[in-house]
Protein backbone atom coordinates (compact mmCIF):
# COMPACT_ATOMS: atom_id res chain seq x y z
CA UNK A 1 0.00 0.00 0.00
CA UNK A 2 2.46 2.57 1.02
CA UNK A 3 4.83 1.77 -1.72
CA UNK A 4 1.45 1.91 -4.15
CA UNK A 5 1.09 5.90 -2.83
CA UNK A 6 4.84 6.30 -3.50
CA UNK A 7 4.48 5.51 -7.49
CA UNK A 8 1.39 7.13 -7.39
CA UNK A 9 2.55 10.00 -6.25
CA UNK A 10 5.97 10.04 -8.10
CA UNK A 11 3.74 9.26 -11.57
CA UNK A 12 1.68 11.93 -11.11
CA UNK A 13 3.03 14.49 -8.69
CA UNK A 14 1.92 17.71 -10.96
CA UNK A 15 -1.68 16.82 -11.33
CA UNK A 16 -2.17 16.85 -7.56
CA UNK A 17 0.33 19.84 -7.65
CA UNK A 18 -1.73 21.33 -10.16
CA UNK A 19 -4.90 20.30 -8.71
CA UNK A 20 -3.50 21.97 -5.01
CA UNK A 21 -2.54 25.32 -6.87
CA UNK A 22 -6.14 25.24 -8.14
CA UNK A 23 -7.81 24.56 -4.71
CA UNK A 24 -5.68 27.50 -3.31
CA UNK A 25 -6.18 29.85 -6.15
CA UNK A 26 -9.95 29.29 -5.29
CA UNK A 27 -10.27 29.63 -2.15
CA UNK A 28 -8.21 33.02 -2.39
CA UNK A 29 -10.87 34.49 -4.96
CA UNK A 30 -13.89 33.04 -3.23
CA UNK A 31 -12.72 34.50 0.42
CA UNK A 32 -11.71 38.08 -1.42
CA UNK A 33 -14.86 38.75 -3.30
CA UNK A 34 -16.66 37.24 -0.42
CA UNK A 35 -15.43 39.78 1.85
CA UNK A 36 -16.03 42.92 -0.56
CA UNK A 37 -20.12 41.69 -0.78
CA UNK A 38 -19.74 40.58 2.88
CA UNK A 39 -18.92 44.38 3.85
CA UNK A 40 -21.72 45.90 1.92
CA UNK A 41 -24.27 42.75 3.28
CA UNK A 42 -22.76 43.85 6.99
CA UNK A 43 -23.35 47.48 6.68
CA UNK A 44 -26.66 46.77 5.07
CA UNK A 45 -27.68 44.83 8.34
CA UNK A 46 -26.41 47.64 10.66
CA UNK A 47 -28.27 50.06 8.56
CA UNK A 48 -31.30 51.80 10.74
CA UNK A 49 -33.23 51.29 7.47
CA UNK A 50 -35.72 48.50 8.61
CA UNK A 51 -36.25 46.96 4.65
CA UNK A 52 -32.35 46.72 4.35
CA UNK A 53 -31.98 44.68 7.68
CA UNK A 54 -35.31 42.28 6.27
CA UNK A 55 -33.44 41.79 3.00
CA UNK A 56 -29.91 41.09 4.69
CA UNK A 57 -31.60 38.97 7.36
CA UNK A 58 -33.59 36.54 4.48
CA UNK A 59 -30.54 36.22 2.19
CA UNK A 60 -28.23 35.94 5.08
CA UNK A 61 -30.74 33.30 6.80
CA UNK A 62 -31.47 31.08 3.14
CA UNK A 63 -27.76 31.10 2.38
CA UNK A 64 -26.81 29.90 5.68
CA UNK A 65 -29.97 27.65 6.01
CA UNK A 66 -29.58 25.36 2.96
CA UNK A 67 -26.41 22.96 1.85
CA UNK A 68 -24.16 24.59 0.17
CA UNK A 69 -23.99 21.55 -2.52
CA UNK A 70 -27.80 22.37 -3.72
CA UNK A 71 -26.22 26.14 -3.92
CA UNK A 72 -23.79 24.70 -6.50
CA UNK A 73 -26.34 23.23 -8.36
CA UNK A 74 -28.57 25.75 -8.34
CA UNK A 75 -26.50 28.86 -9.67
CA UNK A 76 -24.96 26.22 -11.88
CA UNK A 77 -28.26 25.61 -13.82
CA UNK A 78 -29.72 29.12 -13.32
CA UNK A 79 -26.83 31.52 -13.99
CA UNK A 80 -26.58 30.61 -17.64
CA UNK A 81 -30.09 30.76 -18.22
CA UNK A 82 -30.94 34.02 -16.86
CA UNK A 83 -27.04 36.39 -17.99
CA UNK A 84 -27.19 37.97 -21.05
CA UNK A 85 -23.71 36.11 -21.26
CA UNK A 86 -22.21 32.99 -21.59
CA UNK A 87 -20.58 31.51 -18.51
CA UNK A 88 -18.48 28.96 -17.60
CA UNK A 89 -19.11 25.97 -15.09
CA UNK A 90 -16.20 27.26 -13.07
CA UNK A 91 -17.31 30.73 -13.56
CA UNK A 92 -20.64 29.72 -12.02
CA UNK A 93 -19.48 27.96 -9.30
CA UNK A 94 -16.97 30.56 -8.03
CA UNK A 95 -19.84 33.15 -8.06
CA UNK A 96 -22.15 30.22 -5.97
CA UNK A 97 -19.26 29.84 -3.63
CA UNK A 98 -18.80 33.58 -3.62
CA UNK A 99 -22.51 34.03 -2.54
CA UNK A 100 -22.56 31.63 0.05
CA UNK A 101 -19.54 32.83 1.74
CA UNK A 102 -20.25 36.49 1.78
CA UNK A 103 -23.31 35.34 4.55
CA UNK A 104 -20.53 33.86 7.02
CA UNK A 105 -18.27 36.87 6.29
CA UNK A 106 -20.88 39.47 6.71
CA UNK A 107 -21.95 38.10 9.92
CA UNK A 108 -17.93 38.08 11.10
CA UNK A 109 -17.99 42.02 9.88
CA UNK A 110 -20.96 42.76 11.78
CA UNK A 111 -19.29 41.62 14.56
CA UNK A 112 -15.61 42.91 13.90
CA UNK A 113 -17.84 46.42 13.78
CA UNK A 114 -20.12 46.15 16.03
CA UNK A 115 -17.05 45.71 18.41
CA UNK A 116 -16.03 48.78 18.01
CA UNK A 117 -16.32 50.79 21.62
CA UNK A 118 -19.61 53.14 20.65
CA UNK A 119 -17.79 56.04 21.84
CA UNK A 120 -15.59 55.99 18.40
CA UNK A 121 -18.44 57.20 15.94
CA UNK A 122 -20.35 59.35 18.65
CA UNK A 123 -16.83 61.11 18.99
CA UNK A 124 -16.53 61.38 14.93
CA UNK A 125 -20.13 62.70 14.55
CA UNK A 126 -19.46 65.23 16.80
CA UNK A 127 -16.53 66.28 14.99
CA UNK A 128 -18.94 66.70 11.95
CA UNK A 129 -18.14 63.42 10.34
CA UNK A 130 -20.60 62.10 7.60
CA UNK A 131 -22.02 58.22 8.56
CA UNK A 132 -20.10 57.25 5.46
CA UNK A 133 -17.23 58.97 6.68
CA UNK A 134 -17.61 57.42 10.26
CA UNK A 135 -17.65 53.74 8.82
CA UNK A 136 -14.93 54.32 6.48
CA UNK A 137 -12.44 56.39 8.34
CA UNK A 138 -13.16 55.21 12.23
CA UNK A 139 -15.01 51.89 12.54
CA UNK A 140 -13.68 49.77 9.68
CA UNK A 141 -10.24 50.35 10.13
CA UNK A 142 -10.63 49.50 13.92
CA UNK A 143 -12.40 46.18 13.08
CA UNK A 144 -9.73 45.11 10.66
CA UNK A 145 -7.62 43.58 13.87
CA UNK A 146 -11.22 41.94 15.48
CA UNK A 147 -11.88 40.80 11.22
CA UNK A 148 -8.90 39.42 9.88
CA UNK A 149 -8.05 36.35 12.16
CA UNK A 150 -12.09 34.87 11.44
CA UNK A 151 -11.24 35.52 7.49
CA UNK A 152 -8.27 33.38 7.83
CA UNK A 153 -10.24 30.74 9.80
CA UNK A 154 -12.66 31.29 6.72
CA UNK A 155 -9.85 30.82 3.95
CA UNK A 156 -8.84 27.67 5.67
CA UNK A 157 -12.28 26.39 5.33
CA UNK A 158 -12.64 27.24 2.27
CA UNK A 159 -9.80 25.48 1.11
CA UNK A 160 -11.83 22.29 2.48
CA UNK A 161 -15.08 23.14 1.10
CA UNK A 162 -13.77 24.17 -2.48
CA UNK A 163 -14.06 20.09 -2.57
CA UNK A 164 -17.34 20.03 -3.56
CA UNK A 165 -16.03 21.94 -6.65
CA UNK A 166 -15.15 18.58 -8.16
CA UNK A 167 -19.06 17.28 -8.50
CA UNK A 168 -18.73 19.68 -11.40
CA UNK A 169 -15.05 19.35 -12.76
CA UNK A 170 -14.04 22.32 -11.81
CA UNK A 171 -9.75 22.02 -11.46
CA UNK A 172 -9.14 21.52 -7.77
CA UNK A 173 -7.14 18.90 -5.37
CA UNK A 174 -10.56 16.75 -5.99
CA UNK A 175 -10.64 16.98 -9.62
CA UNK A 176 -7.64 15.71 -9.37
CA UNK A 177 -8.19 12.88 -7.58
CA UNK A 178 -10.90 12.00 -10.07
CA UNK A 179 -8.55 12.23 -12.64
CA UNK A 180 -5.44 10.02 -11.12
CA UNK A 181 -8.46 7.31 -10.14
CA UNK A 182 -10.04 7.02 -14.06
CA UNK A 183 -6.37 6.31 -15.03
CA UNK A 184 -5.24 4.27 -12.86
CA UNK A 185 -8.43 2.71 -10.61
CA UNK A 186 -6.60 3.13 -7.74
CA UNK A 187 -9.00 4.88 -5.60
CA UNK A 188 -7.55 4.66 -1.97
CA UNK A 189 -4.24 5.27 -2.59
CA UNK A 190 -5.61 8.45 -4.38
CA UNK A 191 -7.21 9.27 -1.96
CA UNK A 192 -5.10 8.94 0.67
CA UNK A 193 -2.51 11.60 -1.24
CA UNK A 194 -4.95 13.73 -1.59
CA UNK A 195 -5.83 13.91 2.32
CA UNK A 196 -2.34 13.65 3.14
CA UNK A 197 -1.92 17.40 0.68
CA UNK A 198 -5.17 18.80 2.91
CA UNK A 199 -4.18 17.89 6.23
CA UNK A 200 -1.04 19.00 5.67
CA UNK A 201 -1.88 22.21 3.91
CA UNK A 202 -4.53 22.93 6.19
CA UNK A 203 -1.97 22.25 9.42
CA UNK A 204 0.10 25.04 7.78
CA UNK A 205 -2.27 27.52 6.89
CA UNK A 206 -3.88 27.32 10.97
CA UNK A 207 -0.22 27.56 12.30
CA UNK A 208 0.36 30.40 10.47
CA UNK A 209 -2.88 32.12 11.04
CA UNK A 210 -2.21 31.34 14.92
CA UNK A 211 1.41 33.29 14.84
CA UNK A 212 -0.76 36.38 12.81
CA UNK A 213 -3.06 36.18 15.76
CA UNK A 214 -0.61 36.61 18.42
CA UNK A 215 1.22 39.41 16.60
CA UNK A 216 -1.59 41.26 16.56
CA UNK A 217 -2.09 40.67 19.55
CA UNK A 218 1.61 42.11 20.87
CA UNK A 219 0.80 45.16 18.51
CA UNK A 220 -2.52 46.22 20.18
Amino acid sequence: MIQTIFNLWSKYDYVYINGLIGTLWLAAITVLAATAVGTIVAIMKLSKIKILDWITTAYIGVLRGTPILLQLYFFWLLLPKIVPFQLSDTSCIIIALIVNASSYVAEVIRAGIQAVDKGQSEAAKSLGLSNYNTMRKIILPQAVKNILPALGNEYITMVKQTSLASVFFVQELMTSYKTVQSATFLAVPSLVIVGIIYLVVTTVLTKALGLFERRLRRNE
